[in-house]
């Protein structure tokens, strides 16, 4: 807790006197975000700014259900075409498809899925082609 200003010591002094102080204890040493870039000060207000932050480092997504899951089967189709052995290339579109089934049979909140089960069989044979 810090001290009141005595009667008499001007406002800057009194001020400076502490920081000063503190800086010889250390108390600014290791402070969080110490070495880091401070945010972009150009950017335009938002005041939800922190709310956003929060959701973001919770790794919270804002997006919906479907939504997400025609992210993760694009992202499956990506995979599929760096997969390495066909094994991989078998499992990646074994639980994307397990996804999917699962979202045919309940579909999520939002917007229409749009989405059907890959042909692993076709998928297969398109990664064999673009590896020959």
């Amino acid at each position: 807790m810090t001290e009141r200003k005595p009667p008499g010591v001007s406002f800057e002094s009194f001020v400076d006197k502490q920081i000063r102080e503190a800086t010889e204890r250390g108390d600014f040493a290791n402070l969080p975000g110490f070495g880091k870039p401070l945010a972009d000060d150009t950017a335009p207000y938002d005041e939800l700014w922190w709310v956003k932050g929060k959701l973001h480092r919770e790794g919270v997504s804002v997006l919906p259900p479907a939504l997400v899951l025609r992210k993760e089967a694009e992202d499956a189709a990506e995979a599929v075409a760096q997969a390495r052995t066909e094994a991989r290339v078998r499992d990646i579109l074994a639980e994307i498809n397990e996804k999917i089934a699962a979202a045919l049979r309940r579909p999520p909140p939002g917007p229409p899925l749009n989405l059907k089960p890959f042909d692993v069989d076709a998928m297969v044979a398109e990664w064999r082609a673009s590896r020959a």
